[in-house]
């Protein structure tokens, strides 16, 4: 029986091989577009999970409002870990990580700049799951000045991995001993690093400061704790330690601090929502956006819908030409059952052979994906163990749907009805395909205005003015590295040809370089006279180089030493302290954690607001110090040959120091890699719904194609009577038209709405135009009748006489 159902569904299926194509291909098409997705959105959604204690490690975040500021820190202060292990018996263990920047490796007679490098205690393998290949994961974090590597890392520098008991030149004289290999960290982490040195090494980890948030600190509670209790101890924990240094600091008790308006409070972020959830300041890492994940959702269940609703569409289409057979086979005593049984065996054969080609498509077109979303995914035995049976779920899913119409429908017919030809209602009855197109074109009209609305953000956010000129910046990267020859460096630099400015600093305002400080009005440290600021020490030629505009007062100048205690503000600094005329104005800097010193500054300046932050946010208070910072240097390059001025300046670097590794990057990119997520979500939504409208084509061709096989005759009548093609070509695709506006009048508002949403998360955004969604309804419109009109001229120009021979 099941053979022939089998063979009766090929014969059909052959014969109709032009529908069956197109069934298969936008079938397959909308498959595979969506497993990519499905792929993209697994993989955000993995983050972290590889950790076999997850869902009891939490983050601890600093919660801050204080001198016009409120803002939520990834990091926390030094003894908030060993806190929580000694008061806390719901705490198994915490652990601390500290960022210190880039380090300079030696590899032989090479100094390799890694920037993956972090400090840990030693508890960061009770709390983490990852896996030592070599040493002991309870002793290898102890000792000072020691470390645990990667096993690529390893096999980097030693050829082995069994690289523990060997040493590691950090900066030229700082020796680590190896203590511990561990197996590299996974790509879905939301920390990857190659270098873990021991949290002992720094005096920094000692200091008993309440109001120094440097640190990422992790905690594992134990099983069985509830999370809501356990946070909600967490203010009584800042009243008895950070209090008594708030008092010695601002004279104030914790509980005047809070009445005053302020807030110094912590907050656990469980470890499974950090990477789709939090984009703090001092974050580890770029973090991903749970937003898109949503959205790239819901574009792969709009894709597969609209696939599965052409192949609905093509197959009920296509079974009114069939129910005469129904009706033959019902005479010859064919029972309903295996009617049903046959429609689904050919709906189930289409949607499997569509299933097989979208996987393989999907195969081939990873790598393509990879490349345009950033990620490295990859199918295997993992993948497959859930893919199969999704796949197997789908076939059957949508077999079963696109078949149960013909299947229940068509063979429920009375044979004595269908024989007599009153079933065949044509085009103009099928009330659900003219639904189905409706809402193909609604989600093809909302995804063209997400785009339009997409790529107008991201050119909005390349041309505003951010209130500094990053065109032509080269930035040279860890000048520090050069010690005493750092300003040789920079005087050498200056004096090349085509550099028109010059500025050592690495508070720049596309890197992650920062320093916040609370400043203060008042000798008195009052809390109500504090502005919270970025503290950045530049030099005199800072403003020139970035083209950053004063707007009251001067410059640093190298020939004033009393600029040493002058500070240049920012427009929203100066608001903040709610003075006319900031000028002369001074300003007190607390010189240590405790503020048992502090330095006068006077403000000599006022800068225009340079947005140094994502455009998500809004500018917060900048204070710049006159003094010397080479973290980096920035160069204004003015040249129509940037690849010779490149080499001049590598060639100075190398003169003074040969075996250190020149590093640089252009202030554009470093800029437009802050956007990237941005970047890849655009030119993904661009071609996903350039798939989705090819699919919506592809559904609406076969339909055009099967109208016009049901009014053949009535075509031929009309040209003989004397209608010419564009009345027949109007004739076909007034209908399909009306269908498609009334899905323009639905998807406006839905689409609108949406992206407003989208768009609040910029704090400096472009409105939506009245032209996207114009243009939006015309391509919709446009696209719509190119497609009809292919079928529709076709059908017009066919010759009536062989349409009518037969009557």
């Amino acid at each position: 029986m099941i053979k022939n159902y089998l063979k009766t569904a090929i014969r059909t299926l052959r014969k109709n091989v032009g529908f069956t194509a197109i069934n298969v291909l936008g079938l397959a098409l909308g498959l595979a577009t969506c497993m990519l997705i499905v792929f993209y959105v697994v993989d955000e959604l993995s983050y972290d999970k590889y950790n076999s204690k997850a869902d009891r490690i939490y983050r601890a975040n600093m919660q801050i409002k204080f001198g016009g500021i409120d803002q939520t820190y990834a990091s926390s202060p030094a003894p908030l870990a060993g806190t929580f292990q000694n008061d806390y018996p719901e705490v198994e263990k915490a652990v601390r990580l500290l960022q210190r920047g880039g380090y300079n490796v030696k590899k032989g007679t090479q100094n390799i700049h890694e920037n993956k490098v972090i400090l840990a205690d030693s508890t960061l393998f009770d709390v983490f799951t990852l896996p030592m290949i070599a040493g002991d994961p309870k002793k290898a974090l102890i000792e000072p000045k020691t470390v645990v590597i990667t096993e690529t890392t390893a096999k980097r520098y030693f050829n082995t991995t069994q690289a523990v008991g060997k040493t590691l030149t950090f900066n030229e004289h700082e020796l680590y001993k190896v203590t511990g290999v561990i197996k590299d960290m996974p790509k879905q982490s939301h920390f990857n690093y190659d270098f873990i040195l021991s949290m002992t090494t720094t005096q920094e980890s000692k200091d008993n400061a309440w109001f120094s948030n440097n640190f990422n600190t992790y905690v594992l509670l134990k099983q069985g704790v509830d999370v809501k209790k356990f946070e909600a101890k967490l203010p009584s924990l800042m009243r008895k330690y950070a209090g008594p240094q708030l008092q010695s600091i601002l004279h104030l008790t914790f509980e005047a601090f809070e009445g005053g308006g302020n807030r110094y409070q912590l907050a656990l972020v469980p470890l499974l929502d950090i990477h789709l959830k939090s984009n703090l300041m001092s974050e580890l890492d770029h973090n991903g956006n749970i937003q898109y994940v949503y959205i790239f959702g819901a574009v792969a269940i709009f894709i597969l819908l609209i696939a599965c609703v052409n192949f609905m569409n093509l197959s009920t289409a296509r079974s009114a030409n069939r129910a005469r057979e129904v009706g033959v086979r019902k005479v010859l005593g064919s029972q309903r059952k295996y009617l049903v049984a046959q429609f689904l065996a050919e709906s189930m054969m289409v949607t499997f052979v569509s299933t097989v080609i979208a996987l393989v498509a999907a195969y081939f077109l990873l790598p393509v994906f990879n490349n345009i979303s950033g990620k490295n995914i990859g199918l295997n035995t993992s993948s497959l163990i859930w893919l199969v049976p999704a796949l197997l779920a789908t076939v059957l899913v949508i077999g079963f749907l696109a078949g149960s119409y013909p299947a229940f429908f068509l063979s429920g017919f009375r044979p004595i009805d269908v024989l007599k030809g009153k079933l065949s209602s044509g085009f103009k009855g099928g009330m659900l395909r003219s639904s189905l197109v409706v809402f193909q074109f609604f989600i093809s009209i909302v995804l063209i205005i997400g785009t339009l609305v997409i790529y107008n953000q991201l050119k909005y956010i390349q041309n505003k003015d951010l209130g500094y000129n990053r065109s032509q910046v080269l930035v040279v990267h860890g000048v520090y590295n050069l010690g005493d020859q750092s300003k040789v460096f920079r005087d050498e630099v200056k004096q090349l040809p085509g550099v028109t400015g010059v500025t050592m600093t690495g508070f720049l305002p596309t890197s992650d370089y920062r320093n916040s400080s609370s400043v203060f009005q008042e000798r008195s440290l009052d809390p109500k006279k504090a502005v919270l600021a970025q503290t950045w020490m530049v030099d005199d030629h800072y403003l020139s180089t970035l083209d950053i505009k004063l707007t009251k007062g001067r410059n640093f100048s190298s020939q004033m030493p009393t600029d040493s205690a002058a500070m240049i503000i920012n427009e929203t600094a100066a608001k903040l302290m709610g003075v006319r005329d900031p000028l002369n104005k001074s300003m007190f800097l607390p010189m240590d954690n405790m503020a048992k010193t502090f330095k006068e500054f006077h403000i000599i300046g006022v800068i225009k607001d340079f947005n140094f932050a994502s455009l998500r946010t809004n500018v917060s208070p900048v204070i710049l110090m006159y003094g010397q910072d080479n973290g980096a240097l920035s160069v204004k390059l003015n040249t129509a040959n940037i690849t010779s001025l490149m080499g001049l300046i590598k060639n100075k670097w190398k003169s003074i120091q040969p075996g250190k590794e020149f590093e640089y990057s252009f202030m554009d990119d470093d800029f437009d890699s802050s956007y990237r997520a941005e970047q890849q979500m655009g030119t993904i939504f661009i071609i996903f719904t350039s798939l989705t409208i090819i699919i919506a084509c592809l559904g609406l061709f076969g339909l055009a194609a099967y109208a016009a096989e049901q009014r053949t005759k009535e075509i031929g009548i009309r040209k003989v009577l004397g209608a010419n093609v564009a009345n027949i070509v109007g004739m076909l695709s007034k209908d399909f038209i009306k269908l498609v506006i009334i899905a323009i009048v639905i998807a406006i508002p839905v689409a609108w709405f949406a992206m407003q949403k989208w768009l609040q998360g910029f704090a400096y955004r472009q409105n939506i135009q009245w032209w996207v969604v114009v243009l939006a309804a015309f391509l919709a419109v446009l696209i719509a009748f190119v497609t009809i009109s292919f079928q529709s001229i076709r059908a017009a120009l066919a010759n009536p006489v062989r349409s009518l021979k037969n009557e």
